[in-house]
């Protein structure tokens, strides 16, 4: 494997607002940029200030500014990775970058909230299990398409949702609390009853604690782009169609939202499962009860 590039940090753990996504208190970016190519990703836009988003960066001296950064809190508390890059990115399975921040964060004693569309964190399962047994730990692994040849189109260098599905069931298998980011949901592609009543049952069949939706997906400058680029790829005429529904709006929702939200809700409803985001929260910070019990 070729010597990954890097680029200088000088902090990589920034607090977040409270009550912020997850409830996290902290985020923490091991990465820069991402190789997976879906066509929708809102990292791509320009107020991001990213222009090479396709090649992976790690951050210059990453661990030992982690444990700076960690040595420097006032409080432990949930640490959040994977919002504008995907620390199990293929370039993790070599450099490890990942496994040994969380070793780093058990030895601090934090929680993690991990975000992911990589089976590779499986790997990892060991070490989540340590951080569980002292703090709350979350993993989201992100599903939109049930069927393997939609998400291939949606998300073309990413593990297909199947093995996600598959990670996800390893990981609830191991104790490790877990769940489905069910998002983002493209009007006119992925935005139907099939494809969400899949999701959730695939969820609950692999042991998933939760599905957290996302009924409709952004786009702003830069991002636009390139995702009207992809949509003209796979489906000829809907950047067309996008353009007439939505023009230059960053939320574009599905228009059947209020129907499929229903079904969504009704379905994770019927089969046990969480999808509001405080009870997510709520649940999976109930440790050591909601933690220690799965073990």
């Amino acid at each position: 494997m070729n010597t990954l590039p890097t680029l200088p940090a000088k902090q990589l753990i920034t607090r977040q607002k409270s009550g912020g996504w997850f409830g996290c208190e902290y985020n923490m970016n091991l990465y820069r940029g991402c190789t997976h190519g879906c066509i929708y990703c809102d990292s791509r836009s320009s107020c991001y200030q990213n222009p090479d988003f396709d090649t992976v960066y790690a951050k210059a001296d990453a661990l030992a500014i982690l444990r700076r950064d960690l040595g420097r809190l006032r409080k432990a508390g949930v640490i959040a990775t994977g919002a504008m890059s995907d620390p199990y990115n293929p370039r993790e399975q070599g450099a490890e970058l990942s496994r040994k921040a969380l070793e780093l964060i058990f030895a601090f004693e934090c929680g993690v909230a991990i975000a992911t569309k990589s089976d590779l964190v499986v790997r990892d399962a060991d070490v989540l299990r340590d951080i569980a047994r002292q703090a709350p730990v979350l993993v989201k692994l992100t599903i939109t398409a049930a069927d393997d040849a939609l998400a291939a189109k949606l998300e073309p260098h990413a593990p297909g949702s199947s093995a996600r599905l598959k990670a996800a069931a390893a990981l609830s298998e191991a104790g490790i609390y877990t769940g489905v980011l069910m998002t983002p949901i493209l009007p006119f592609i992925n935005d139907t009853e099939d494809n969400i009543v899949a999701i959730v049952r695939g969820a609950k069949a692999a042991g998933a604690r939760f599905v957290y939706p996302g009924l409709g997906v952004t786009q702003r400058t830069g991002q636009r782009e390139y995702f009207h680029a992809g949509l003209e790829r796979h489906f000829p005429g809907m950047a067309e169609r996008y353009r007439k529904a939505f023009g230059d709006d960053y939320w574009c929702g599905s228009p059947d939202y209020d129907r499929l939200r229903r079904v969504f809700s009704r379905e994770c409803s019927d089969l046990g499962l969480l999808w509001r985001m405080g009870d997510i929260v709520a649940d999976y910070k109930q440790w050591p009860h909601a933690q220690q019990s799965l073990f």
